[in-house]
């Protein structure tokens, strides 16, 4: 079987995973300015609370994941009410705050540890049940071409808010420069509260995608923020499209890295992609 088709499915499959992470990194990223490591540890808040309301106590399945997005969402903005607005508000650095985020992906990590146990889980009820689609010699399943037509609807949605709505003009606004829209009026600390909110959801959405395709377990944050992070970088940080983009060009890129060569490569691949950017285009393949 000629193998070059499935590479391209799994390429995708990996970028439309990464595009949903990129997407809400990119948000929060674009308007606040600082790395927010915590952010990886909400893909496992919304992947487990699915997995509570879902497989534990038998909700339904749009349901659950309504309330894993919502859940995922709430903790965000929580974070940022109890840990990064009070140091925003005293001027806190860069790197201040980056300690913080780290902090905060500790203590979620660790208590979803505590509340779920480290054991691998899968979301789905009946394993081995998906429909499977060959398209071109390629093999996806149900689950992957869900997370495929996700990753653009999630993209498409923001794209309206940000550029469609007042809010979303706003936020704007606040990224290219907050002082200046505190001059005119806008009330930055609530609307950066409404971005970690739509920032963190998205990445509960992507826990949640990876979920009911491969598993879930308290470390899985970590690897997923670092995918993300990688692809809004590569593909414009700040800029919807770009990260998308980007998240399509990691997925190819990682998965034909490795044709020839071990697995174990993949994540060598992908850093090497990003100084590749670093060095030559670090403004990404869109500006912001």
């Amino acid at each position: 079987m000629d193998i070059l088709p499935q590479l391209i499915v799994n390429s995708i499959i990996a970028g439309s995973i990464y595009a949903v992470v990129a997407l809400g990194f990119n948000l929060i990223y674009g308007t606040v300015k600082f790395f927010d490591i915590g952010f990886g540890a909400i893909t496992a808040v919304g992947g487990y609370s699915v997995f509570f309301f879902y497989k534990k106590l038998g909700f339904e399945l749009f349901t659950s994941v309504f309330f894993g997005v919502i859940i995922a969402g709430a903790i965000g903005y929580l974070i940022y009410r109890l840990v990064y607005s009070p140091l925003r508000a005293r001027k806190a650095k860069n790197m201040v705050m980056l300690v913080a985020s780290l902090g905060s992906f500790i203590i979620v990590q660790a208590m979803v540890a505590m509340i779920f146990t480290s054991q691998f889980q899968t979301l789905s009820r009946s394993v081995g049940t998906q429909r499977i689609y060959d398209i071109g010699g390629g093999v996806i399943t149900e689950t992957q071409l869900v997370i495929l037509i996700t990753a653009f609807v999630i993209m498409l949605l923001l794209s309206l808010f940000v550029e469609h709505t007042r809010n979303g003009k706003a936020i704007q606004a606040v990224a290219d420069d907050e002082e200046v829209a505190k001059v005119v009026g806008v009330n930055t600390n609530k609307l950066i509260g409404l971005v970690f909110f739509i920032g963190s959801a998205i990445a509960g959405l992507a826990g949640i995608l990876v979920g009911f395709d491969t598993g879930i377990e308290p470390t899985m944050g970590m690897a997923l923020l670092l995918k993300g992070v990688v692809a809004a970088i590569i593909g414009g940080i700040g800029n919807i499209y770009g990260g998308v983009a980007g998240a399509f060009l990691l997925g190819f890129v990682e998965n034909f890295g490795i044709w020839k060569i071990s697995g174990e490569w993949k994540d060598a691949i992908a850093f090497g992609l990003l100084i590749v950017f670093l060095l030559f285009r670090p403004q990404g393949i869109f500006k912001r």
